[in-house]
């Protein structure tokens, strides 16, 4: 890893507070001015995230984290690791950094120009965002590599057909992916995902997305589970979504890269699992709870999940037989709006939202490992609720649906 100059290390630290302040706007500015002059990054970037703010947000993050460990960078590998799985996914490149830092640096300098002594304050910043890209591009080599010599694995790109096409609920829909090549697909861990690249009819650019694997690892398909959404024009959420729902039948192809991503199931530990899962948030614990009752698993497991009904509510039956054939296995699930028929349900313990006395009832054994994904609310109620019950941080797993954000 390269070094820097301890005077370079102080203006760094010392103006990380300034840049902290102005970092939304920084990143803001960064990301038109980059797109202004390389509009062909509009084909990698995810438009949606950066209209919401979500992606300006998160490199504000990045980057001010990096100030504040400016003395240790490998206390940020981490963080690092988790973003170089989502870069490496959406096959960003190391002839990509440069771009980023130049326009990253103008734009740092274009909003903060009444600041005193700017142009040593650019200057700082560029040395360490030259040390801080390198660490990527380093981290990242080692991922492409692993993917591309793991059996079965590529680089890049590969054409997979649609094998099956399943609905799983009045909004989620599954889709079976077999490689058009005939050859080995990749194994990966669970809770990983894919990335598509869609050409979505009337865009522009072509759209990146990312989507959880939600079945156990298997030599024959990859399987994704795909929500729809309603009435959103491009760019929106859900666009590439919509567009595989509406347009994508059997036997039609498209374009994903190797699995990918952190989030995954500790296979290693007989210690008690619980996955709790907001609407789609199932699927990458879907995979995880297919794993163990594949691997004929013996730990104790809580699948705890909410949604708006039983309508709106994927894979709801699979787990319920399991759970009624394994002792192992405890399910319970909360609605917003239960139906009818919901109601005569066993497993729905709860009308309304997830909340402490909920789980606290539900859950038999807090001695155990916790695995969450749902919608950002959802996810920071569950957080806070593991926290109050003093579970330490190394059996707390999540993961945001997008750029990472702040859970507390």
């Amino acid at each position: 890893m390269s070094t820097l100059s301890e005077q370079t290390k102080q203006i760094v630290k010392e103006t990380a507070p300034v840049l902290a302040e102005h970092g939304e706007t920084i990143t803001t500015h960064f990301y038109k001015r980059m797109f202004e002059q390389h509009p062909e990054l509009l084909n990698i970037f995810n438009q949606t995230n950066q209209k919401q703010g979500k992606q300006p947000r998160a490199l504000a993050n990045t980057v001010y984290a990096a100030a504040v460990h400016i003395d240790n960078l490998e206390a940020i590998l981490p963080a690092v690791k988790q973003i170089a799985h989502k870069h490496r996914s959406l096959n960003i490149k190391p002839e990509h950094y440069p771009i980023v830092g130049e326009n990253l640096l103008a734009a740092i300098k274009e909003v903060l120009h009444e600041a005193p002594h700017i142009d040593e304050v650019v200057e700082a910043w560029g040395e360490a965002y030259g040390v801080i890209a390198d660490v990527f591009i380093q981290v990242e080599k080692e991922m492409y590599h692993e993917a591309e010599l793991a059996p079965g694995g590529w680089e890049g790109f590969r054409e997979f057909t649609i094998e099956k096409k399943e609905r799983e609920s009045d909004v989620i829909t599954s889709f079976y992916l077999k490689p058009v090549d005939g050859g080995k697909i990749a194994s990966f861990k669970p809770g990983q995902y894919i990335s598509i690249q869609a050409h979505v009819e009337g865009s522009e650019y072509t759209h990146m997305r990312q989507y959880s694997l939600s079945d156990a690892p298997n030599e024959n398909y990859y399987r994704i589970s795909v929500k729809k959404e309603e009435g959103l024009p491009d760019h929106a959420p859900g666009v590439v979504s919509n567009d595989l729902h509406d347009y994508k039948n059997e036997g039609d192809t498209i374009l994903i890269t190797a699995p990918a991503g952190d989030f995954v199931l500790n296979e290693e530990t007989d210690r008690p699992v619980v996955f709790i899962s907001g609407g789609v948030g199932i699927t990458p614990l879907m995979s995880m709870f297919n794993t163990l009752i594949r691997t004929e698993s013996k730990r104790e497991i809580s699948f705890i999940h909410a949604a708006r009904s039983g309508d709106y509510h994927a894979m709801d039956e699979h787990v319920a037989g399991i759970s009624n054939a394994q002792e192992n296995v405890n399910y319970a699930v909360c609605y917003d709006s239960p139906t009818p028929t919901d109601l005569k349900k066993a497993h729905l313990k709860k009308k309304g939202h997830i909340d402490e006395g909920f789980l606290n009832s539900m859950i038999k054994n807090k001695e155990a490992d916790y695995y969450f994904c749902g919608p950002t609310l959802f996810m920071k109620e569950v957080f806070k609720i593991l926290k109050g019950w003093d579970v330490s941080d190394d059996h707390i797993h999540f993961e945001f649906f997008g750029p990472k954000g702040n859970i507390e």
